[in-house]
């Protein structure tokens, strides 16, 4: 065993690391705006935590938040409730830090 293979392993365990913190904070973050969305929607309890879920799997759509962000804009919109991208995109970036804390809490 050289150096180099023991410096390759360690380089892709840590890179796989972080694509599951990654993935773990994406998928928290998104549980957290389905929340957000279905709060402002005024959803029950029951239909909040169905929606959290939908918004989770929206997320496998495509890569990026592009799909999550159009289903927040259109459930929203399609429920009255006034709200731009702008705000959807805050709560996003609002909701990602909100997910990295709780995540590195529990660690």
């Amino acid at each position: 065993m050289t150096t180099f293979d023991d410096r390759q392993r360690a380089f892709e365990a840590q890179f796989a690391r972080e694509q599951d913190m990654a993935f773990r904070i994406s998928a928290r973050r998104n549980r957290l705006l389905g929340h957000w969305a279905a709060q402002l929607m005024k959803l029950t309890p029951e239909e909040t935590d169905s929606y959290a879920k939908a918004v989770v799997q929206a997320d496998f759509e495509e890569a990026g938040d592009e799909d999550v962000i159009r289903k927040l804009l259109g459930d929203m919109n399609a429920a009255g409730v006034e709200i731009d991208e702008g705000v959807v995109r805050r709560a996003l970036e609002e909701q990602t830090v909100e997910a990295r804390r709780q995540l590195m809490e529990a660690h």
